[in-house]
């Protein structure tokens, strides 16, 4: 299925979001890829609280209703005080906003399409709109929408208020540049608790379009010292990455190698994508770099990418979730359960877990401002805790960050974020290394060290797959 973009263009956008105070849209249904049908729409946009619909025509009109309330398919009329419809055009200054007749309901919650009376959206399951001015709404067709009623496109919104900022931040962050040369210092010295291994191995895991790749292309970036972008990044409908890649990471150009190695997989689909078999295999270290995933099924353990001897080293340390804080709010019920199974799956194997929220400044306006409200948002705040309960993740597992997209300049606080989330990472590597030495203990193979008289290998000469 094509990935979802709004049709709205920034200024119509902008016009819209002046109905209301400070909100965010989030869309729920398209007609142009889910279809013109009051099945589908009841589908995506029942019960998903404040909605507003956006109708397009050829005449140059966007327009539509709000509503508060829930579509349920009750069958009643729905009686919403905050309900309106609304319209934009070029042809004028303002959005038109239409408030309903005082004594009638705003809408009839039924089968069909939305119904507001006055407007009929997918009327008779077509791309159509039934106009009937003065049945709950008084306005002029022609200042509506322009008398055209065929749609040339359909879409919805759930309608999430941002509130203001919290009174202290929920997270305490010194964003100095004393504090970000600390926390890359900090990465810079970090060593295993295990002395076989000398590189922690962080995997990534998340949907399509979650942001993994720039993930790996922003914190190279910040230890660089200037924009890269080594793993391959998009925005494409399906996984850009294909094939199972491990990064290391060098401190500025010719540099010393950053202890730790970040693995890309494909993107999550709600059917089909990385197979959890796969995902075991990458786990347990089988899964050579640059291994190209098939559609047909798992790996098998005598095909030329899957590695039968391995050690320590070639096992994941730490899995990392990385979920779009713009789309938590519409992710499918699908795409929780697979994230619920293989957080099952990672768990009983063992291997600690965070969760990364990625594109923190598209979804926050407030955080667009100023990254430094990241902790004070009430938004991402309230996106965090809607994730911990999904997935059962611990609200301390749990990470907001801003990739680097289109900025050609390095900026602190992004830097500070970004270094933040790699010393969690680390933080949970060593727990995954101290339940291994609790596993082993006794074993002399597995001698554990943490004085800094044991040197580092020179990464120099290693075989991984250099970011540069």
């Amino acid at each position: 299925m094509a990935a979802m973009k709004s049709a709205l263009s920034k200024d119509q956008e902008k016009e819209l979001l002046s109905l209301f105070g400070r909100v965010k849209l989030h869309l729920l249904h398209k007609a142009s890829i889910h279809g013109f049908t009051a099945d589908v729409f009841h589908r995506h946009c029942d019960k998903q609280g404040p909605t507003v619909i956006v109708a397009y025509n050829a005449a140059g009109f966007v327009y539509g209703a709000y509503t508060s309330k829930d579509y349920t398919q009750g069958g009643e009329g729905v009686n919403d005080e905050k309900t309106f419809l609304y319209s934009i055009s070029a042809e004028r200054n303002k959005p038109l906003r239409v408030a309903a007749i005082i004594g009638q309901c705003a809408f009839t919650d039924g089968g069909t399409g939305p119904n507001y009376g006055a407007l009929v959206f997918l009327h008779d399951d077509k791309p159509e709109v039934q106009s009937n001015p003065g049945t709950g709404f008084n306005f002029q067709a022609a200042d509506m929408h322009g008398n055209d009623l065929t749609l040339t496109e359909f879409e919805v919104y759930r309608v999430e208020d941002l509130e203001n900022l919290l009174p202290k931040p929920w997270r305490n962050i010194n964003w100095t540049a004393e504090q970000k040369q600390q926390l890359m210092k900090a990465i810079l010295n970090y060593k295993p608790d295990i002395k076989t291994v000398h590189q922690a191995r962080v995997l990534l895991v998340g949907p399509i379009g979650a942001g993994k790749s720039s993930f790996f292309n922003s914190i190279n970036s910040a230890f660089r010292g200037n924009m890269t972008s080594q793993a391959i990044a998009g925005t494409a409908g399906e996984s850009v990455t294909t094939q199972f890649r491990t990064y290391t990471i060098k401190a500025g150009k010719g540099g010393s190698v950053v202890p730790l190695i970040l693995c890309d997989t494909m993107g999550l689909e709600e059917n089909g994508g990385l197979d959890i078999e796969d995902l075991v295999n990458i786990y347990k270290g089988h899964i050579m770099d640059r291994y190209q995933f098939s559609t047909s099924g798992p790996i098998l353990t005598d095909a030329p990418g899957y590695k039968k001897h391995v050690t320590l080293s070639d096992r994941i340390h730490c899995v990392v979730y990385v979920v779009d804080t713009c789309n938590v709010s519409i992710l499918s019920q699908k795409m929780l359960e697979k994230l619920c199974a293989i957080r099952r799956k990672t768990n009983q194997l063992g291997i600690p877990q965070l969760l990364l929220m990625t594109k923190v400044d598209e979804a926050c306006p407030l955080v667009a401002e100023d990254l430094k409200n990241v902790y004070r948002s009430f938004y991402i705040r309230k996106k965090a805790s809607e994730l911990s309960e999904a997935l059962g993740i611990p609200l301390s597992c749990i990470l907001p960050v801003k990739n680097y997209s289109e900025e050609l300049d390095l900026d602190q606080d992004t830097d500070t974020l970004l270094f933040g989330a790699v010393q969690h990472m680390l933080n949970f590597a060593d727990s995954f290394f101290e339940n291994q030495a609790e596993i082993q203990e006794g074993n002399d193979q597995m001698e554990l060290y943490r004085s800094s008289d044991i040197s580092r290998p020179d990464f120099r000469e290693q075989k991984e797959h250099q970011i540069i």
